[in-house]
């Protein structure tokens, strides 16, 4: 049997790939711990829930419009007015099977075979597949780690040619934390308006913030930049509901139609039920941000003070999300090894810590943590490193 072309280029995700042999230990009996996670410990709220259910005992179980029901697209409107100060309608709003299928279905209506998506390292594990599945090809531009992993507009100019479609910006960015702000948006705004470029703004992590930063949206900036950005944002990481599988993207009309009519050729809709679930999350007076954004807050100052004690560790302290990106090259090279996958692959086996190698993420010198778990496990995790680089110090 011979398999598409379109997959034969695909790489396998790296969260994924440690994620089953941590499992597969765990299933042997061996006590790992995994800073793999890319979604909260904390279980989605109840009043979500019991939205769910009643609206599953009330009928709400057929099919809905393929760009999602009228309601939640109202709510999505009227959170990013409140949040963001932008003014969408509701033909400027689609509701996807999650934010990783509205980025998918994006890329699908965008890109012809040969354009270019500017994609900055570190990034997201599926952002080059996903283009790459599209028919694109992603030109990567390396964000400096002492630049707190961002581009700068010089970099981001140098690597435009006539098949430049689209700038991909994550902020505050999975796997690195890390936030652009409102000058850093503008000037990188300016280049893509200035070369016609989209922009694909994707915001998923825009509540989980633990400083005094405010999160900006660069479709906030100005009206032309507005028209130019598309918006992709969901309740995933806001209301741990990662299961639920509920995105959305804001922005021009015809694209948001071309994915619609694309949706419809592929799931139908979004899940109903999730839907209504959704509903619930934006339109309640609940609050389930504040308790976990606490705790990451906590876990984050103790995860980051314990790794930098560790010889050959160094690490930009993040803003944002639930992740720290440390650089380990040194670390690694201390322990004997030439790499830092092989370095992750010994800590798993040995000390049984299951990290996410940088590699995936475009970034060879840094693994990637989660704290998206108890203090107590991190605090474990850190002393089973510690002990990992100080015993193997060559």
């Amino acid at each position: 049997m011979e398999l598409a072309n379109r997959v034969k280029t695909l790489t396998p995700s790296s969260t994924l790939a440690i994620t089953a042999k941590a499992k597969e230990l765990k299933q042997q009996g061996f006590d790992v711990i995994g800073l793999g996670a890319g979604e909260p410990d904390f279980n989605t709220p109840e009043y979500i829930i019991e939205a769910a259910e009643k609206s599953m005992r009330n009928g709400l179980t057929k099919y809905t419009p393929s760009g999602g029901i009228l309601k939640l697209k109202e709510a999505i409107i009227k959170k990013f007015k409140d949040d963001n100060q932008l003014v969408y309608n509701t033909n400027e709003i689609i509701v996807t099977t999650g934010a990783k299928h509205a980025l998918y279905t994006l890329f699908q209506v965008l890109l012809n075979p040969g354009d270019e998506v500017i994609v900055p390292a570190p990034y997201w594990v599926s952002y080059p597949e996903q283009i790459k599945l599209a028919g694109g090809n992603p030109t990567i531009i390396k964000a400096a780690e002492d630049n707190d992993f961002k581009i700068t507009p010089d970099q981001l100019e140098a690597v435009i040619t006539e098949k430049t479609k689209a700038l991909i910006i994550n902020s505050p960015s999975n796997p690195t934390g890390m936030m652009y702000d409102e000058q850093e948006l503008a000037m990188l705004g300016e280049v893509c308006l200035k070369h016609n470029i989209t922009i694909v703004s994707d915001e998923i992590y825009e509540k989980l913030i633990y400083t005094d930063d405010l999160h900006v949206s660069i479709a906030q900036l100005s009206d032309k930049l507005k028209e130019q950005t598309v918006v992709i944002n969901g309740v995933s990481k806001s209301h741990s509901m990662t299961g639920w599988r509920i995105g959305y993207a804001a922005g021009n009309e015809q694209i948001i139609k071309a994915m619609t009519n694309l949706a419809s050729h592929s799931t139908s809709n979004p899940t109903s039920i999730a839907q209504y679930a959704a509903l619930q999350a934006y339109t309640s007076n609940e609050d389930p941000i504040t308790e976990m954004k606490q705790a990451f807050k906590e876990r984050l100052e103790k995860l980051y003070a314990l790794l930098i004690e560790i010889p050959g560790i160094k690490c930009k302290k993040p803003k944002g999300a639930f992740y720290l990106f440390p650089n380990v090259q040194e670390a690694a090279k201390l322990n004997g090894f030439d790499n830092v996958d092989k370095w992750v692959a010994a800590l798993l086996e040995e000390e049984k810590v299951a990290l996410v190698p940088g590699s995936g993420f475009g970034a060879n010198e840094n693994v990637r943590l989660s704290y998206a778990t108890s203090i107590d496990l991190l605090i474990e995790a850190s002393k089973r490193i510690k002990r990992f680089v100080l015993n193997h110090q060559s």
